[in-house]
């Protein structure tokens, strides 16, 4: 495994390339809610994605990553309301507690901070996998990655494995029957379709592959 020291300039290259690539696909996100849910979840994350694309170019850059970290949770827990954002937010401040006030990122402290936030989403959404949520997609990514950079991987090849899992996971939710959220309430008939949140949680991690390798 490679030495890496990641930045707070790579943290913020990678949230800046998940939201543009959430308000690039926000009306497939929504309309894949729309199948067995309310239809709101890329118009709630366009909505947060937005804000962060017009206020994080004017955060302190001198932050330690680990704030940084903490302050795009806030913002998505304020800007993206809801599940989603209460989501997202603890993926965020379960990673900044776990980052600590390091100044840089090893890898292995990325990965830590992936791993609290699974651990922060499992307790927040009492979600497993299985349930056809955003945690069918982030729990085998972060197995991806840690059993990458546990085989010596470098970051850039573990991280692919984590995108690719993921990716794997989100379609994975096609054939399931939704135990949780909104989409549970469709019973049966939330079976065929992609859960938007695991989209979503695929495209958060393939833009840190893209990003952060």
């Amino acid at each position: 495994m490679t030495n890496v020291n990641l930045t707070r300039s790579d943290l913020e290259r990678w949230i800046l390339d998940f939201a543009s690539r959430i308000m690039d696909e926000h009306l497939v996100l929504s309309d894949l809610d729309a199948a067995s849910g309310d239809a709101d979840h890329g118009s709630n994350m366009e909505r947060g994605m937005s804000s962060l694309l017009k206020s994080v170019p004017d955060w302190d850059e001198a932050a330690a990553p680990g704030e940084f970290l903490k302050d795009v949770g806030l913002h998505i827990v304020s800007s993206v309301g809801g599940s989603s954002g209460a989501l997202y937010g603890t993926i965020f401040l379960r990673m900044a507690r776990a980052v600590g006030d390091a100044s840089l990122i090893s890898a292995g402290l990325l990965s830590d901070a992936f791993e609290a936030a699974v651990q922060g989403v499992a307790e927040r959404g009492r979600v497993k996998q299985g349930d056809k949520t955003m945690f069918d997609a982030l729990a085998p990514s972060v197995q991806a990655l840690n059993g990458g950079l546990g085989e010596k991987k470098s970051l850039a090849e573990a991280l692919a494995l984590a995108a690719a899992a993921a990716e794997a996971g989100r379609d994975a939710t096609f054939d399931m029957v939704a135990r949780k959220g909104k989409s549970s309430y469709a019973r049966e008939n939330s079976r065929g379709f992609i859960d938007p949140g695991a989209a979503s949680v695929a495209m958060l991690i393939r833009s840190a592959a893209r990003t952060l390798a």
